[in-house]
């Protein structure tokens, strides 16, 4: 019978944002960085550093803006898909709303970020995140803001061209019913009913 490799536990350091949390992994021993493209050019008296996720790297402390905690765990994300992404959020904005109308907040550059981890959850399988939740009948809340307009606004997208009547009341809820685009999709929608 063959063994299984020893799960490898990671730091992460997590913050707190309107949305949810994040996290950047956080390396503080030379030993835990072997292995990372990092083990010959950082030095013990940079440390302890955080990955930032873009290919570079950033000097950690501890009191940083919005820092939270540092999460020592083995598995792939440090926090659940819940935590990262506040689901049914108060004040939610700019995010995923599921078939049942269930919404995961983002701010408007995280909408691919948190579609790769609700598929994690929901669609283990899937190849193309965003595709999937749209194919799946998620809508996609983005912000419609054009450079030119004085406010930000928020544009609700639909692979499918449909919506469910728990998403149609969830849309209501968040006074987003009488979008344009939303008009347009229930007429689409009403026509299969």
């Amino acid at each position: 019978m063959e063994e299984l490799a020893p799960a490898v536990m990671k730091k992460y350091a997590v913050y707190k944002a309107k949305t949810g949390f994040y996290s950047y992994e956080y390396y503080d021993t030379v030993e835990s960085l072997k292995g990372t493209v990092y083990e010959n050019i950082i030095t013990e008296e940079q440390l302890p550093v955080c990955f930032d996720g873009r290919g570079g790297y950033y000097r950690f402390k501890e009191n940083e803006y919005n820092f939270v905690e540092i999460v020592e765990t083995d598995k792939e994300d440090p926090l659940p898909l819940e935590k990262m992404y506040f689901k049914n959020f108060e004040g939610f904005k700019l995010g995923w709303m599921s078939p049942d109308g269930d919404t995961y907040a983002c701010d408007f550059t995280g909408h691919t970020k948190c579609a790769i981890m609700i598929c994690k959850k929901y669609f283990p399988h899937a190849r193309l995140p965003e595709r999937t939740l749209g194919k799946a009948g998620w809508l996609k809340i983005i912000d419609s803001w054009d450079g030119t307009e004085r406010q930000h606004g928020q544009y609700v997208y639909s692979l499918t061209g449909h919506i469910t009547n728990r998403q149609a009341d969830k849309l209501f809820d968040l006074g987003l019913y009488n979008n344009p685009e939303v008009k347009e999709i229930l007429e689409g929608t009403e026509n299969d009913w």
